[in-house]
């Protein structure tokens, strides 16, 4: 998978990433921002819930589903992204 999702967010996109909005809005617009890296590998994600305690699930698609690098990409992209750039994500998860 690409390094780009793990490479922590600048100052600038801080103001610009997930700052308003309910939790479920600044997680899309985050995933959004993560989506493109993903699918250049073949894959895709699908958010499928926020919970009010802040954990976050998805749904891999494509490429991901098997792969032995989604739990990386997992940890290492979405979750460090979402943690730094959505007050509130405790965690994120992904299920089948």
């Amino acid at each position: 998978m690409p390094e780009s999702p793990s490479t922590p967010p600048s100052p600038s996109s801080r103001e610009h990433g997930a700052s308003h909005g309910t939790l479920r809005e600044q997680v899309t617009r985050v995933l959004d921002l993560i989506r493109p890296a993903v699918q250049s590998d073949g894959g895709d994600l699908e958010l499928v819930d926020v919970s009010d305690d802040g954990v976050v699930t998805v749904r891999f698609h494509g490429a991901c589903v098997g792969c032995p690098s989604s739990s990386m990409t997992l940890r290492s992209g979405i979750e460090q992204n979402l943690k730094i750039r959505v007050p509130g994500v405790t965690d994120v998860v992904a299920v089948d």
